[in-house]
C-alpha cells in the first residue's frame, strides 16, 4: 500500500542557523525535483519579509542561482510568529495550516525545546496524521533519551517519528553498505578470522568557532561519537539485511548496536585543546572534552576479539573522516621480510573526498624476492552527491524511514557510552594541530600504530 506524502512542511527555528545552512538549500534542491508544498516557518520574529530575506541570503551564500527555484521557494514560504511556550503560537499555526491533513513538523530547534513544542502541537490539534522530524542529540544520556521517546510516543506512532542523524543520509556512508554487500570479494574476509583491527577517525581542523556555550552542553562524545561514529561503525560491521522490507537495514543495525560492549573508563581517553577555556561561552575550569578516543568491542561471532578504535576531535591537523580496516598478516612471512602491520588493509575516506583504497604488497623489480606496500585507489569526488539533508527531508515527507534512527538503536547507542559521560575519566590537554594527547597512543597500544589520514590530493 502506498504511503501518503506529507502535504505541508512546518519548521520550527525558521530563522536559525540550521535553516540557513541546511534547510533552505535542501528545499531549493527539492523544488528543482518538483517539490510544491506550503512551507510554514515558525519563529519568534514571525515576519514573512525576514523569513524570505533569510532564505535569500542562504541561497546566495551557497551559490544556488536557479532563479525559478528561488522564486518558487519565496512563493511557498509562510510565516507564523510566536514563543514556543505560548499556546496561542500553535493556534496561529493551526490556522495557517488551513486544509492540511498530513503535515510534517521539523523541529530545527534546541533539544531542550522538543517536549514543549510536541505538547504545543498536540494541544492545538496539529498532530493528527502528522509526522515529526527531530535533530540529534536525542537526549543527553540513556535516561533522557527514554524520557524523550515516551513524550514523542504519547502523540506520534514510531513510524511517524523521524530522527535525523545526517550521516545516515550521506552518499559515502550508504556506499559502505553497498560496496560490502554488492561485491562478493569482501564477505569472506570481513570477520575476526582475517581482520586485525578497525580504526575510525573523524578529525576537524577547526575549533568550536564561537559556539562554546553549545559545546559545553555536548562535548565530543555526545556531539559526534555516540551518533555519527557509531552509525559509521554499524554500516561497516553489521550483517547483511534480511529481505527487502524497509526496516531490514534498521533491524540489522539495531542488532549490531546491542552487541557493542558498553564502554568503561579504561576504554576512553579524553582531551581538551589548549586554548579551549578562552573560547566565548566556555565555563571557567571546564572539563568538557574536545577530543575522545575509545576502544570498542563487538560481542558477536563475526567480530569477537577484533579491537575497534574510534577517535574524534577538534583542532586536529586536518578535517577528514576516514576508516582503516587492517588485515592480519599471514601466519608466516614466506620471504622472511619484516612487513608493516598495516600492509594489507582497506581504507575508506568519507569526507572531504570519497576514497576507497586497498593496501597490497607487491614485489620490487629485481632478483630479490622483496616487496613494497602500494595502494590501489578508486576516487569519486563528493561534489555531485545529493546533499544529505535534501535526501532526508524528501524521505521524511514520503514516509520513508530507512535512513533515520530508530528508538531501539538510539537507546542502544546511549547504552554504549552512558557510563563514560561527563567528567568520569581524566582530561588531558593537547596542542592544536596535533593528533590529540599522547595518552591516545597508549590506549591503542599493541594494536597500533594509529593511522593518521593524509591530506586530500592536491593539498599540502
Amino acid at each position: 500500500m502506498a504511503v501518503p506524502v506529507s502535504d505541508t512542511l512546518v519548521f520550527f527555528g525558521a530563522t536559525g542557523d540550521l535553516a540557513y545552512k541546511q534547510i533552505f538549500p535542501s528545499l531549493y534542491g527539492l523544488i528543482r525535483e518538483g517539490f510544491d508544498l506550503p512551507v510554514i516557518g515558525v519563529s519568534l520574529d514571525g515576519s514573512i519579509e525576514r523569513l524570505r530575506e533569510r532564505a535569500g541570503e542562504s541561497l546566495e551564500h551557497h551559490g544556488l542561482t536557479d532563479k525559478g527555484a528561488s522564486e518558487k521557494l519565496m512563493e511557498l514560504l509562510r510565516a507564523v510568529r510566536g514563543d514556543y511556550g505560548d499556546p496561542a503560537t500553535f493556534e496561529r499555526l493551526r490556522k495557517e495550516m488551513g486544509e492540511a491533513k498530513r503535515p510534517l513538523h521539523y523541529l530545527a530547534i534546541h533539544p531542550t525545546m522538543f517536549a514543549r513544542v510536541v505538547e504545543g502541537l498536540a494541544g492545538s490539534g496539529c498532530v493528527e496524521n502528522a509526522r515529526v522530524v527531530l535533530e540529534k542529540p536525542f537526549g543527553r544520556d540513556l535516561a533522557s533519551a527514554r524520557e524523550l521517546n515516551d513524550i514523542l510516543h504519547d502523540h506520534f506512532p514510531e513510524e511517524a517519528i523521524f530522527r535525523i542523524d545526517h550521516y545516515l543520509g550521506k552518499e559515502p556512508v550508504q556506499n559502505i553498505l553497498y560496496t560490502r554487500f554488492a561485491n562478493p570479494v569482501f564477505e569472506p574476509i570481513w570477520n575476526h578470522h582475517y581482520v586485525r583491527s578497525i580504526q575510525i577517525t573523524m578529525a576537524e581542523e577547526f575549533g568550536v568557532e564561537g559556539r562554546g556555550k553549545f559545546y559545553e552542553e555536548a562535548g565530543a562524545i555526545r556531539d559526534v561519537l555516540q551518533n555519527h561514529m557509531l552509525q559509521i561503525l554499524a554500516a561497516l560491521t553489521m550483517d547483511p539485511p534480511v529481505g527487502g522490507d524497509h526496516e531490514a537495514v534498521r533491524d540489522e543495525k539495531g542488532r549490531l548496536f546491542k552487541a557493542i560492549r558498553p564502554l568503561t573508563p579504561a576504554d576512553v581517553v579524553r582531551g581538551q585543546f589548549d586554548g579551549y577555556l578562552s573560547e566565548p561561552g566556555v565555563r571557567s575550569g571546564s572539563t568538557v572534552e574536545t577530543f575522545a578516543t575509545v576502544k570498542l568491542a563487538i560481542e558477536n561471532w563475526r567480530w569477537a576479539g577484533v579491537p575497534i578504535f574510534i577517535r574524534c576531535g577538534k583542532k586536529l591537523p586536518l578535517t577528514v573522516t576516514e576508516i582503516l580496516v587492517e588485515y592480519k598478516r599471514p601466519p608466516r612471512e614466506t620471504f622472511g621480510e619484516i612487513v608493516p602491520v598495516a600492509s594489507s588493509h582497506v581504507r575508506i575516506r568519507i569526507s572531504p573526498d570519497i576514497t576507497m583504497s586497498m593496501g597490497l604488497r607487491l614485489k620490487k623489480p629485481g632478483e630479490r624476492m622483496a616487496g613494497q606496500d602500494v595502494e590501489l585507489t578508486f576516487v569519486r569526488q563528493a561534489a555531485d552527491d545529493m546533499p544529505a539533508y535534501q535526501r532526508l527531508l524528501g524521505d521524511a515527507m514520503h514516509g520513508s524511514s530507512e535512513l533515520f534512527a530508530r528508538q531501539d538503536s538510539i537507546e542502544a547507542q546511549w547504552r554504549v557510552v552512558d557510563a563514560v559521560l561527563g567528567n568520569v575519566t581524566p582530561l588531558y590537554s593537547y596542542r592544536p594541530g596535533s593528533w590529540g594527547p599522547e595518552e591516545a597512543y597508549q590506549l591503542i597500544g599493541k594494536h597500533g600504530p594509529w593511522h593518521n589520514p593524509r591530506p586530500p590530493e592536491g593539498k599540502p
